[in-house]
């Protein structure tokens, strides 16, 4: 998803994780629940709260970590108001990009649902 916004506007690496990785998470946290609550005691010391507070706090605690490092974690900090990601949706699909993930369940709708989170 990232390769797509570096393509299509010139945004480096850093960027486009810090862009997608927060929104991925959100969408992803049923899925992908037991790792980030290991994310969350191991890498950010979240261990009071409920399952989905700790989790919810690694997200938000992760999101925080790149704006802290002065790379912005949103489309519109970038000057990007959303009106391409028909555009990068449809370019995951003509480069195959249409199960990703380390489950490959990330599927073209879900990535679209991850870059709208992201505007």
């Amino acid at each position: 998803m990232g390769h797509e916004l570096t393509a299509l506007h010139g945004l480096d690496h850093a960027q486009t994780l810090a862009i997608v990785l927060p929104s991925l998470l959100q969408a992803k946290k049923a899925q992908k629940r037991a790792k980030l609550l290991q994310y969350a005691e191991r890498v950010w010391d979240l261990r009071e709260g409920s399952e989905d507070q700790r989790i919810d706090g690694a997200i938000a605690a992760t999101r925080a970590f790149f704006e802290k490092m002065g790379v912005p974690t949103h489309m519109a900090d970038y000057q990007l108001d959303g009106s391409t990601i028909p555009t990068l949706v449809a370019k995951l699909k003509e480069h195959g990009m249409t199960a990703l993930g380390e489950h490959a369940d990330i599927t073209p709708e879900l990535s679209q649902k991850i870059y709208k989170a992201a505007r």
